[in-house]
């Protein structure tokens, strides 16, 4: 086993702080896998919360009532109700009428239910980003398009939509950032993401203030990153004469 667990839990000792857990090879690979889930989890709701946004704004500006109208019903009771209490619908409610239907052969598993809830959640507010910047391209080019002969499909996924992700992608950053802490109600269904992980060890000792520490650090590592990565996007995609 590599020192560094000892150095540092011998360190934030003289600082007060009892990371002893550390040294308990169950422990630690407890939390291991907890933050390895939960990296799964971001990676997997990300992705699917932009689909979800793309496909609710493709609908929300169709043109067509038939499709705008459910779509802007979707968005507004999503939007309008909480994350833990929509997971809690999804999981308690649909997946026991799922298992009624199929048994043991239900494949959508506690983890799978977190990122298609949440994927929903976010995808709603990406929706609306997008919709915002479908709105803001400008008529002149929508226009030469058209003069191109163009048909509204071809409009929306060649010109619209890679004009509105650069328009939208502030906002779809800040989504991305809230979704990136929204993965922590998924230890409200016992997933075994970090958050679980962190409260299965202080429920065997006294070293809460230690692991919500933790926890905050990796949260805020997680959404540094994503908050960098969105900067650069931002840098590199600027449309010349709009911004900066």
């Amino acid at each position: 086993m590599s020192h560094w667990p000892e150095f540092f839990v011998h360190w934030t000792a003289s600082l007060g702080l009892n990371y002893g857990f550390l040294l308990d090879a169950y422990q630690r690979g407890t939390l291991a896998h907890g933050a390895l889930t939960t990296l799964w989890l971001c990676l997997l709701t990300i992705i699917g919360s932009l689909l979800t946004g793309v496909g609710l704004a493709a609908l929300l500006t169709s043109g067509k009532p038939a499709l705008a109208v459910p779509a802007r019903v979707f968005i507004e009771v999503t939007r309008n109700t909480p994350t833990l209490v929509q997971l809690y619908c999804a999981f308690l409610v649909l997946n026991m009428l799922l298992n009624q239907a199929v048994g043991t052969a239900n494949p959508l598993t506690p983890f799978a239910w977190v990122v298609i809830v949440i994927s929903l959640h976010k995808g709603a507010f990406h929706a609306e980003a997008l919709r915002a910047g479908i709105e803001a391209v400008p008529n002149v080019t929508l226009e030469a398009a058209r003069s191109l002969a163009f048909s509204r499909r071809q409009l929306l996924w060649n010109v619209q939509l890679p004009l509105a992700l650069r328009f939208a992608l502030p906002s779809l950053i800040n989504n991305l950032i809230d979704l990136v802490k929204m993965t922590a109600v998924a230890s409200a269904i016992a997933v075994g993401d970090i958050t679980y992980s962190a409260i299965m060890i202080w429920t065997q000792s006294d070293n809460v203030l230690e692991l919500m520490i933790l926890l905050l650090g990796f949260y805020g590592l997680l959404s540094f990153i994503v908050n960098c990565v969105g900067r650069y996007l931002e840098a590199r995609l600027r449309m010349p004469g709009y911004g900066h």
